[in-house]
């Protein structure tokens, strides 16, 4: 399985990455990749870019070496609520908006109350990622909150830097059987490389032979196709705009 799609991604910005946008952008064309998704950590996190950043994103191509760029932001939920550290009005200037829990922004709870959290964040309307559910330091019931991204129609992230010996170890299980219950159910999942660092954009080694092993689908995976990512951002928003149609040049 090839995908020419990364929904996740960091640059400088985020504080604590190592590359610039346009390196990893010339990364991604050097690979055939089609789209990236810029997704910066949220102003809660630590050296995280100011709202202004996220406001002037404007600026940036919405396609650069044939590579096409979603502008986006990965978001942190702050509470039980599901409530996320940057306001509606900024989130909406957005393609694309990634959450999840991260230390220092979001004290664990029980397994109980940590999927609550989860689930809150995703009746957000503007959310359309979960990202590494899996991370054991923040426990949670893989079974609900499949059944939760189905129901409400958002996608959980398989997160390739959380399988190996990097960040989030011991993730490797949790995603597994959050992935065997996305496929057993039909719910949708987005890969990410989650790379802090250019050469690792596209990098899906482990999270395509973790899907491969428990049998999802690939009409299940939001990377395959970058119209199929348009089209589902679009629904998430419910616009009929031109603010996320496909670059054409």
């Amino acid at each position: 399985m090839e995908f020419k799609i990364d929904l996740h991604t960091h640059t400088i910005g985020s504080g604590h990455a190592y590359s610039t946008l346009k390196e990893n952008l010339e990364e991604a064309h050097a690979k055939g990749m089609e789209l990236i998704a810029l997704t910066e950590h949220g102003p809660q996190m630590p050296d995280a870019p100011h709202l202004y950043y996220f406001g002037n994103m404007r600026v940036l191509p919405r396609k650069y070496l044939g590579v096409e760029l979603l502008r986006g932001v990965e978001a942190n939920i702050l509470d039980f609520d599901g409530k996320l550290d940057m306001p509606d009005e900024y989130l909406k200037r957005l393609d694309i908006v990634l959450a999840g829990f991260h230390p220092g922004c979001f004290e664990p709870g029980t397994v109980e109350e940590n999927t609550l959290a989860m689930i809150n964040a995703m009746r957000h309307p503007l959310v359309d990622i979960i990202v590494h559910p899996g991370n054991p330091e923040y426990p949670i019931d893989p079974e609900k909150l499949v059944d939760a991204s189905k129901k409400l129609g958002v996608a959980l992230e398989i997160n390739n830097s959380s399988l190996g010996e990097g960040s989030r170890k011991g993730s490797l299980e949790n995603c597994r059987l959050i992935a065997k219950f996305a496929a057993q159910k039909g719910s949708l999942i987005a890969l990410g490389s989650d790379a802090h660092w250019a050469p690792l954009i596209g990098d899906f080694t482990k999270a395509v032979k973790l899907i491969e092993e428990v049998g999802l689908s690939l009409e299940q995976i939001l990377n395959t196709d970058k119209e199929k990512v348009y089209n589902y951002l679009k629904s998430k928003r419910r616009i009929s705009g031109k603010q996320l149609e496909a670059p054409r040049i």
